[in-house]
């Protein structure tokens, strides 16, 4: 079972500067919850309860976010604003949150390393708050929860993926794979970031991977490639060749928050089919 789900959150999130001068990108609010809050509560959906976060220097705000403010919380009662906080209180009551530094930025793979204390020797989830996914309807399975299906039928390490326009290749890793059935493919190949001409097709990796244990020890063993950054995507190819990685076209859709286009996008999308909603 996936039990446990990591939030990679240490990057410095330059495209959004002066925002994120000192506030964490991840805090950025779509409409009236911040980004990271969608991610959690998608993983919560899926059955995960044990997030760990992989922050750095400059992200006390997403701690103190899945903590109870006791002040603000004595501020507001008999105000009628409680149950503006009730989404947050109810995560943070039935789930537990941890932290830990990545002390050197160098890639997501090494991110995901520096998470092993939070993980332990157990499969778990990987969210990238950037990729805010919604289902494809109401009462449907979100992303992850598609994703943990397939890892009680398959148990191996599974990437969402999606198809991206051909000149747009050298934004993401790229697979080539194997059609084991709709929209699911065992990966024979991957490359991080290729140009056009060099990616073995257009399915792109985006920010949902469950992973096993034994990818840490990978990790370990794997050189700095692209950037000089230790990548996922160079340890899940090696992990493929030793044994199975899936790929999996998620249902659903997925908005690209670590852009300015992709975020405005997304909270247009939140304010028009779940806020509005919701009021």
């Amino acid at each position: 079972m996936i039990k446990k789900c990591l939030f990679p959150v240490a990057g410095y999130g330059t495209r959004f500067l002066p925002a994120t001068k000192a506030m964490p990108k991840e805090i950025l609010p779509v409409v009236n919850k911040p980004l990271v809050q969608y991610g959690v509560e998608e993983a919560a959906e899926a059955g995960i309860h044990e997030f760990g976060f992989v922050t750095g220097r400059g992200k006390r705000a997403i701690e103190d976010h899945f903590d109870i403010s006791y002040e603000l919380e004595h501020q507001i009662a008999g105000s009628g604003k409680e149950d503006l906080l009730t989404s947050i209180r109810d995560l943070i009551d039935h789930n537990t949150f941890a932290f830990t530094r990545q002390v050197e930025m160098k890639g997501l793979g090494h991110a995901i390393l520096s998470g092993r204390n939070l993980v332990g020797d157990n499969p778990f989830a990987v969210v990238l708050a950037d990729d805010f996914c919604v289902g494809p309807g109401e009462g449907e399975d979100g992303v992850m929860a598609q994703m943990v299906k397939l890892y009680n039928q398959f148990r191996c390490s599974i990437v969402a993926i999606e198809e991206v326009p051909a000149d747009e290749t050298h934004k993401y890793g790229v697979i080539a794979g194997e059609s084991m059935k709709d929209g699911l493919y065992r990966i024979t190949d991957m490359v991080e970031k290729p140009a056009p001409e060099d990616a073995p097709s257009n399915m792109a990796i985006i920010g949902r991977y469950i992973l096993t244990p034994d990818i840490f020890d990978i990790l370990e063993r794997t050189p700095a490639g692209k950037n000089g950054e230790i990548q996922i995507t160079d340890a899940l190819l090696q992990q493929a060749k030793n044994g199975c990685v899936l790929a999996y076209q998620f249902k659903g859709q997925r908005f690209d928050c670590g852009s300015i286009d992709g975020f405005v996008e997304a909270t247009n999308y939140v304010y028009e089919n779940i806020y509005k909603k919701q009021k």
